[in-house]
């Protein structure tokens, strides 16, 4: 028959409590506190059950589980924040109706009895048995326990208080608790407790295997370096040699013949015996391994000096790259002076200085040829820079050794880590050294303009030891720690840029600067090289495949809009990967295939770009200027218009400050020429200018169109129409003066292809016409002017009146000359 009782609930986090079982807790919740108390003033009966969320201050029914244990107080201590009690379980019971007091809760529970069974149950009797030997088993194999649970398991208890006192203990969480509190089956209870009982011998025999694994390795290894020590003991009373002795030997044998100065020698002798005297299983002999084989493996002899054959070279140079004349004759005297210097060591070495007795020792000794200049190839990309210089290692007969050094921002990666880092290597000029297996390569520094420097350092200022020919004879790298000689190294920097380059590096490079080649070097680099190239590279027949003339030129000025032929290679290949395509579709199309300008619209879709061409007629206020970028140069459209206002100057076309700053310049001369114009003097506070250049998103720079400008505001104020077939460039003064500007091959090569007639050009520029192909001079006229007066008696259509000029001849001619250069 069940009973109902009313007692005050203690809520618990850590699982339930289970009947037959004497358990200390610890209560610091206020109402869980005063429930105890209240029961400890009455009848001591408290019923105590597990939350369902245990990190919830919540004690409602709803997050309380219904099974629980009515229990006993035993002892009960309060302290100043939480009570200690030490309870019994008494009974299993259920929550009936939970209600909430002032202060605590107070439920009304039933007791929930077993379920009647037979204790002489042979089952059950086997069940108990095997969970108090299992148990027994767990605490031989190391579980730890509690005695006076050990000692009641042994004293005969009963199945279902046996049950109870072993779940108690058992490595179980507050859900798997619950559900054995909460069966009243004994059997079934008993079934659960020894399956989680085999799993708990499971885990033990594990962690005793795995302890009793790493102790033999422990011990082994010992005894293994214990009975190497007393080996080596014996080996050397004996004279014999182990193989860590020969593998000693073999470095030393190596260090020797490795033909290394001396003092790197001793040190790298002093290393070996550090390694010998080094366990084999302290790490830091792998350390000490690695340094000694990069000592090693460096190449330390000078090979015999390889003077080029200039004419060889020469014909190395045209043989892969088209054009560029002026910087092949530079690379052959860079290599005319290499050969020159080694001729001159060669001549040393087996004619040396006699010792004079009088002299200083420093002064007899035989002085150490330097380096030439270290180059530096500065032009846009795709312009050959990086394959010039793998062909100046053909030329050589040397190894080539690139290394980017886009994106480097660590010094490290330049003069190498020290040694106490973990994982540290030398930096990229000696790994390149090791790459290249010899002490001459030629040493490629592509793409110098684009590192940077942050918290690790300054790889620019890292390179400045290494290409200084009067420092590199001992660079020194911070893994090495050793003076490394890279003055036989022929040094080759690249770069777009030179403004993002260090003064204090471009100091000691000598720059080259490689134009951006015209349409028809593309058109025979095209021809001679990329056609070929991309036909082999797609699998087709040479014969089989024709690019005409007329195709090539408008892949050449339609599709392609850079300095270099990269760009024109892809396209190329992409007409090549289009042929093979059909080819590879149909096996029998053997005819030959002919590209054309009509095919390229099929193979390359619509024009890429448009071509800039000259006004079909004479307009006023419009005047053509030149310009160049580094995908070559060509002509800009300067429009002027004029209308009512107050004096105001609007620039459009995105233009940069010096641009803007030439317009305001340009306007400045047109208003203090006025009276020579023919304008009124108070025309300006009537009239708004607006000067715009065309093609507005892309930006403009530079003060070069300023004579253009000039043109097109003084054609706009005196409604003087422009001549349509001339185009001009250079900067204007206040005075009127023409200066001299940059970038004249390409602008002229621009204004030849945009159709026009006439260039205008400073008289300073004059100079700059050798590097202007032939085929474009014959096609153009050319003046070269000192002032604007010239320049509007060039470029206006003449309509009778002649400008005079705002100042005498002799003092144009006087500024000229004084004037410094300018870019």
């Amino acid at each position: 028959m069940s009973s109902v009782k009313v007692l005050p609930v203690a809520p618990l986090r850590d699982g339930p409590i289970f009947p037959s079982t004497d358990v200390p807790l610890v209560f610091g919740r206020n109402s869980s506190m005063l429930a105890l108390k209240s029961a400890a003033e009455t009848d001591r009966l408290v019923f105590v059950t597990a939350q369902k969320n245990t990190s919830n201050e919540d004690a409602s029914q709803t997050n309380l589980y219904e099974t629980g244990t009515i229990c006993q107080i035993k002892h009960i201590f309060q302290s100043e924040k939480e009570i200690n009690v030490l309870v019994t379980g008494l009974t299993r019971a259920k929550i009936i109706r939970l209600q909430e007091m002032k202060d605590f809760s107070v439920a009304e529970v039933e007791e929930i009895p077993d379920k009647p069974f037979n204790p002489d149950d042979p089952e059950i009797v086997m069940l108990a048995s095997h969970i108090v030997n299992t148990f027994q088993n767990t605490v031989r194999m190391g579980r730890g326990f509690d005695l006076f649970v050990l000692m009641k398991l042994t004293s005969g208890l009963g199945p279902a208080e046996l049950a109870n006192q072993i779940v108690q203990v058992l490595d179980l969480n507050s859900a798997q608790r619950q559900v054995i509190l909460e069966e009243t089956d004994v059997k079934v209870r008993l079934g659960v407790i020894a399956e989680q009982l085999i799993k708990e011998v499971n885990v033990l025999e594990l962690e005793r295997k795995i302890y009793t694994s790493s102790q033999a390795k422990f011990d082994k290894n010992y005894k293994e370096n214990v009975l190497k020590e007393k080996k080596k003991a014996i080996e050397k009373e004996l004279g014999e040699i182990d193989d860590e002795a020969n593998e000693i030997k073999e470095l030393e044998k190596k260090a020797k013949g490795a033909n290394m100065p001396e003092e790197i020698l001793k040190k790298t002798l002093k290393e070996i015996k550090r390694l010998e005297r080094t366990s084999s299983a302290n790490p830091e002999s792998g350390y000490i391994r690695t340094y000694i084989e990069w000592l090693l493996d460096m190449p330390w002899k000078s090979e015999p000096a390889n003077g080029s054959d200039l004419a060889h070279a020469k014909q190395i140079l045209d043989e892969d790259h088209y054009g560029l004349e002026k910087i092949k004759e530079r690379i052959v005297e860079y290599l005319a002076v290499l050969k020159l210097k080694n001729l001159q060591k060669k001549l040393e070495e087996e004619n040396p200085l006699p010792k004079s007795p009088d002299l200083p020792q420093e002064t007899t000794k035989k002085k150490k040829p330097s380096t030439p200049t270290i180059l530096c190839f500065v032009g846009p990309p795709g312009v050959g820079k990086t394959s010039i210089g793998k062909s100046i290692a053909r030329a050589l007969n040397r190894k080539f050794v690139r290394v980017s050094l886009g994106g480097v921002r660590d010094e490290g990666e330049i003069r190498g880590h020290r040694r106490t880092y973990v994982g540290a290597l030398p930096g990229r000029i000696i790994q390149g050294i090791k790459q290249a297996g010899a002490k001459n390569p030629v040493f490629m520094l592509d793409e110098i303009d684009k590192m940077g420097n942050d918290f690790r350092g300054d790889p620019s200022s890292a390179l400045l030891e290494a290409l200084d020919p009067e420092q590199n004879t001992a660079y020194s790298d911070h893994y090495l720690e050793v003076p490394y000689d890279l003055s036989e190294v022929v040094f080759i920097t690249t770069a777009n840029v030179l403004e993002t380059i260090p003064v204090a590096l471009l100091d000691r490079l000598e720059i080259v600067h490689f134009p951006g080649y015209t349409s028809e070097e593309k058109f025979q680099i095209a021809k001679k090289y990329l056609i070929p190239k991309q036909i082999e590279a797609n699998g087709l027949a040479t014969e089989k495949i024709v690019f005409s003339n007329k195709a090539l030129e408008t892949i050449i000025s339609r599709y392609t809009k850079e300095a270099g032929v990269r760009n024109l290679e892809r396209e190329i290949a992409t007409v090549c990967r289009k042929i093979a395509k059909k080819v590879a579709q149909n096996d029998k199309l053997n005819k030959k295939v002919a590209v054309t300008p009509a095919d390229l619209h099929k193979y390359l879709g619509p024009f890429k770009f448009t071509s800039t061409i000259a006004e079909r007629k004479d307009e006023v206020g419009l005047s053509t200027g030149l310009f160049w970028t580094q995908a070559g140069g060509g002509i800009l459209l300067i429009e002027v218009a004029v209308m009512p206002g107050k004096g105001h100057l609007t620039l459009t076309g995105h233009l940069g400050d010096v641009m803007q700053e030439s317009a305001r310049a340009a306007l400045s001369f047109v208003r203090s020429r006025w009276k020579e114009l023919g304008l009124e003097e108070k025309l300006f506070q009537k009239i708004d200018i607006h000067v715009h250049v065309p093609e507005g998103a892309i930006p403009k720079d530079g003060p070069s169109a300023g004579i253009a400008i000039t043109t097109a505001l003084t054609s706009a104020l005196t409604k003087t129409p422009v001549k349509k077939y001339v185009g001009m460039t250079g900067e204007v003064t206040l005075r009127g003066r023409a200066l001299e500007i940059g970038g004249v091959k390409e602008k002229v090569i621009g204004a030849h292809l945009a159709g026009i007639k006439t260039v205008v050009l400073p008289k300073e520029n004059e100079k700059d016409f050798e590097d202007i192909p032939k085929y474009v001079l014959k096609d153009l006229e050319f003046k070269f002017v000192e002032t604007m007066d010239e320049v509007l008696e060039v470029a206006l259509v003449k309509n009778g009146k002649r400008l005079e000029p705002i100042l005498p001849k002799s003092q144009y001619l006087t500024l000229h000359h004084s004037r410094p250069q300018t870019d």
